[in-house]
């Protein structure tokens, strides 16, 4: 049997309050806890609770044949134990149905891969720890990078750590003439298997589904079957990967996202000769057909699938850059709060905020923004990032003496 292979992506940023340039010096503390809870209330109530109860229905339902996978990132379980415990619960209750696979990625949804093989390790093993905290002692077996960030270097990292799985991005340039519908193998290590997302199937659902002016608007069960049934039959793996906040934020409730979640499976069943799976499972018994050759960084993000959604411009990569710089001082700092927020400022969304693209991406970008501009956001970074600085350089002073 053919399987589709569901994974969503689970992330709420800690959102940096308006920080000023008088504050650097003075005011240590720089998130915004009544946005960053208020946005997580939003997001639970028309998101995560919802969404939950209906997977978790789903799989009662079909006796466990019905699976998805989640990556939930550190920085969001923080937010559940502070705002949302009942949005923890409820992903506890999926895990513990024996169907929902967990995925391992970095603490703070952070670039560090990008950077430093060191802090990349850190952040992992952070997020295994969360992960085993809330989970009822659940390891992770399949690594998913921060926003499907993938290379061959990344991925031989990866399988250092003791994974044998990963999944990326199906993009165009990488694939050529390739279909994503198959397991690959890390062109470094071979033993390393690489699932692709089908960006053409996952973005109907995700970005396509409520939008009128589509040509294939509305998109029914029926029709998406039919369209999976014209994968051809050697391709046995539809890899289907998108935010979580796709279902009832992304496109809302009344747009009928639910309701074509809810039907998905039976028209599956009853209309096609695929599955569902975990990734796991698809890693388990699906050969790799061929290395993925990706020599330089790809994500999931924007129409060119690399990095620029995060660096690229001078104000990201000044940012990027001053930061990174600070890691081998940190390292040697055992304050609480100094790792706390050296590990929240790491968290991709900062730099997301300073992308200066422009047309249908760059409306995205200003979508998830809590910004009137990129300069803005870069501005508020660095007035926050300054006083980080100063608060090291003092400690450091302090353990000297």
């Amino acid at each position: 049997m053919r399987t589709i292979c569901f994974y969503f992506q689970v992330h709420q940023p800690l959102r940096i309050k308006p920080y000023r340039f008088f504050d650097i010096g003075d005011d240590h503390y720089y998130w915004d806890d009544y946005s960053n809870k208020s946005i997580m209330r939003k997001v639970a109530q028309k998101c995560y609770l919802p969404m939950n109860a209906l997977l978790l229905d789903l799989i009662n339902h079909y006796n466990g044949a019905f699976k998805v996978s989640f990556s939930i990132s550190g920085v969001c379980l923080d937010q559940f134990e502070l705002y949302a415990p009942d949005v923890l619960e409820s992903f506890q209750k999926l895990v513990a149905t024996g169907h929902v696979e967990l995925l391992s990625e970095t603490d703070a949804h952070a670039l560090c891969s990008l950077k430093s093989n060191d802090e990349f390790a850190r952040m992992v093993k952070n997020h295994k720890e969360k992960i085993k905290k809330h989970f009822n002692g659940y390891e992770p077996k399949v690594f998913r990078n921060t926003e499907l960030i993938y290379s061959d270097s990344i991925g031989a990292m990866v399988y250092e750590m003791g994974y044998r799985g990963i999944l990326t991005e199906g993009a165009k340039h990488i694939l050529g003439w390739k279909s994503p519908n198959y397991v690959y193998q890390n062109a470094i290590k071979p033993e390393l298997k690489v699932l692709l997302k089908n960006f053409q199937l996952s973005d109907d659902i995700a970005f396509r589904f409520s939008n009128k002016t589509w040509p294939d608007y509305p998109l029914t069960t029926d029709k998406f079957v039919n369209w999976i049934n014209m994968i051809p039959k050697e391709e046995e793996t539809l890899n289907l990967f998108m935010d979580y906040e796709t279902f009832g934020e992304h496109q809302w409730a009344d747009s009928g996202i639910f309701d074509f979640m809810k039907a998905l499976p039976e028209a599956v069943f009853q209309g096609s000769d695929f599955g569902f799976s975990t990734p796991s499972e698809v890693l388990g018994r699906a050969k790799n057909i061929a290395p993925i050759h990706v020599p330089t960084p790809i994500s999931w993000a924007d129409e060119e699938r690399d990095l620029t959604a995060w660096l690229g411009n001078d104000l990201q990569d000044e940012a990027f850059e001053k930061l990174y710089q600070l890691e081998h001082l940190v390292k040697q700092i055992e304050d609480e709060e100094i790792q706390r927020d050296w590990t929240y400022l790491q968290t991709s969304d900062h730099f997301y905020y300073m992308c200066t693209k422009f047309f249908s991406d760059g409306d995205i970008h200003a979508y998830f923004s809590p910004y009137d501009s990129p300069y803005d956001a870069f501005i508020n970074y660095m007035n926050a990032l300054s006083d980080f600085i100063l608060r090291v350089e003092q400690h450091l002073k302090k353990q000297i003496i």
